[in-house]
């Protein structure tokens, strides 16, 4: 149990991280070339979205495990 615990803690932290690694990059990159955002019919701004949603769904799904296996811990 304690080498899930600790894979969920990694993994968790790994998708936030490539959350904000990817935000800033996509900030930075819309601060330099602006007009090549401005070409698209998205704002600069929907895949920083699109990764907060895939890293909030992963997270959300990590921290249930987490809680199932705490709860399951303290029974036995």
């Amino acid at each position: 149990m304690k080498k899930l615990n600790n894979f969920l803690n990694i993994l968790i932290g790994a998708f936030v991280g490539v959350f904000i690694g990817h935000g800033i990059y996509i900030y930075l990159d819309f601060k330099t070339h602006p007009d090549l955002y401005a070409m698209q019919s998205a704002p600069w701004y929907t895949s920083i979205f699109v990764y907060g949603a895939v890293a909030l769904t992963v997270v959300l799904v990590a921290v249930v495990v987490k809680i199932i296996i705490r709860s399951c811990a303290g029974k036995g």
